[in-house]
């Protein structure tokens, strides 16, 4: 192993151990859910046709939701990504004429289609007249608390807090500057719904969006929830009357959260769920680890190394076409799944730069194993996420390394 990863390895050693305390509180969370509602070998079997009367299904909404410590929650293999789960969250609270408001800045590439200030705009929420508002971010990086508590009214009926950065600089939100937005957002509108896109955030702290107030929270099985071996998904969960609206909108009126089979996945969401609070810890390990190995060897790369984590996301910022792409090449060469490719940037749907994509993951898309991408636009940063365990992070650092010419 590299010499410079072995001395970053020995200074990240107290933060290793603050991620693996958290890890044991929340498998011990997820745990006491499982036992809570008593989940057997009867919960992994699968109907067919309408899926009525699933009690698997049943019960996994029941163990998120009491993970999650809410009233609600719909997880469904009929989401195709982290994005459909947001939008029917979205779509299903908002009516027209009603306002939504960004708080965090411009939101992830994908969500500007579904708002609508990109792409298609009539199929969009601001398609179907829903009012559309960002509060920018204070120079590019902090939620700017006092414009946030100007914009605020009773006219707002949503916002909507990205927690993860998404392909931006700015700072993730951990769950206290989470909690400050939302008692902002409930002193200024006590009926405005606090919305929070949970994508690469969970079982990275000990506490969850709704459990600091609030109302309505999305995210993807085949990011931190699904433990890298759900094929497929995505999650919402909140207040009862919210899921039930959006699960109204993943599938029809009079449907809602009823009907859906679920194809034989049940297990493995069920064992994904067990398995998450272990495989997110192992993935924020490699993220400090590289975080101070970039340090090291003179990139900025953010998070620092000693800050605490609220996501998976590492970004590392190279200035230049060049090394971002030397970046991904090696990572994909140390990738268990199609090593002998190699990635050049190109067109994504979804986003308005070119791509370059890094990572042979067994799941297609997905960002709890690792992987690393990045927009082909100034700063040319890489965002790196995931790995399923800690050792393969290390040696594909090892491998980066080699070809930056370390």
């Amino acid at each position: 192993m590299h010499k410079i990863i072995e001395l970053a390895e020995e200074k990240v050693i107290e933060q290793f151990k603050r991620v693996d305390k958290i890890k044991e509180y929340n498998q011990e969370k997820v745990l006491s859910a499982f036992q809570k509602y008593k989940i057997g070998l009867e919960h992994f079997a699968t109907v067919s046709g309408y899926g009525h009367d699933d009690m698997g299904r049943e019960a996994l909404d029941n163990v998120f939701a009491d993970v999650f410590k809410t009233e609600s929650a719909v997880v469904r293999n009929h989401f195709v990504s982290g994005t459909h789960a947001i939008a029917c969250a979205l779509f299903g609270n908002l009516r027209y004429g009603e306002k939504l408001v960004s708080v965090a800045g411009t939101p992830y590439d994908t969500m500007e289609e579904v708002i609508g200030t990109r792409g298609d705009k009539r199929a969009s929420l601001m398609g179907h007249g829903v009012l559309y508002e960002e509060i920018p971010l204070k120079d590019g990086m902090d939620v700017d608390f006092e414009l946030l508590e100007k914009k605020i009214d009773k006219s707002v009926n949503m916002v909507t807090i990205q927690r993860s950065r998404g392909y931006s600089l700015r700072k993730s939100l951990d769950i206290a500057t989470t909690k400050r937005v939302i008692d902002i957002v409930k002193a200024k509108n006590p009926d405005c719904i606090c919305f929070i896109d949970n994508c690469y955030c969970e079982f990275v702290e000990e506490k969850e969006p709704l459990e600091i107030g609030a109302d309505l929270i999305a995210g993807s099985l085949i990011k931190n929830p699904g433990g890298g071996i759900v094929e497929t998904g995505g999650y919402i969960a909140g207040k009862k009357e919210f899921v039930e609206q959006a699960a109204m909108r993943l599938t029809a009126p009079g449907i809602g959260a009823e009907g859906g089979a679920m194809l034989n996945q049940l297990r493995l969401i069920f064992q994904g769920l067990f398995m998450a609070p272990s495989v997110v810890a192992d993935a924020v390990k490699g993220s400090i680890l590289a975080s101070q190995v970039f340090e090291d060897i003179g990139f900025v790369s953010t998070p620092k190394p000693h800050e605490p984590r609220c996501d998976l996301i590492q970004t590392i910022k190279f200035g230049a076409p060049e090394p971002l792409m030397a970046f991904c090449k090696a990572l994909q060469y140390y990738s268990p799944v199609e090593s002998y490719l190699t990635p050049i940037p190109d067109e994504v749907p979804g986003y308005e730069d070119k791509l370059i994509m890094a990572g042979g993951s067994f799941i297609e898309g997905s960002t709890i194993e690792l992987s690393a991408d990045g927009p082909m636009r100034p700063p040319y940063a890489a965002y790196m996420q995931g790995g399923l365990n800690y050792a393969h992070v290390k040696i594909a650092l090892n491998g980066i390394l080699k070809e930056l010419g370390m």
